[in-house]
């Protein structure tokens, strides 16, 4: 995994890596709306994620996710806040997320399966 200054360069060079497609969280699915593809939490993998936190405040976090699905053919980046501008969903897509960014952490580079 790479280190980057901002959230800017890590979406720059992710997008440089084939990761184009613009993702959006929206409730239990991950969506390409140019595609109109939504995706459930077995459609992708996490392949990285960066966590940027905000210049002002510490607690405002934003996290950088690269994801590839094979299903639909497609490498994506999702940027989700964390801390005080985060969404307090409980969907399954928010369990996968935070699933693997605390298994990375606790683990190492050891990448979970999908």
């Amino acid at each position: 995994m790479e280190n980057y200054e901002t959230l800017v360069d890590a979406t720059n060079d992710l997008m440089k890596r084939g990761y184009t497609a613009n993702l959006s969280m929206e409730g239990d699915t991950i969506d390409d709306k140019s595609k109109n593809i939504h995706m459930t939490a077995d459609d992708f993998s996490i392949d990285e994620f960066y966590r940027f936190e905000g210049a002002s405040n510490p607690a405002d976090t934003s996290i950088v996710y690269a994801v590839s699905s094979p299903k639909y053919n497609l490498k994506g980046i999702i940027v989700n806040a964390y801390g005080t501008y985060a969404d307090d969903s409980s969907s399954a897509i928010d369990a996968k997320l935070h699933h693997y960014m605390v298994s990375h952490n606790l683990h190492g580079s050891d990448k979970p399966s999908a």
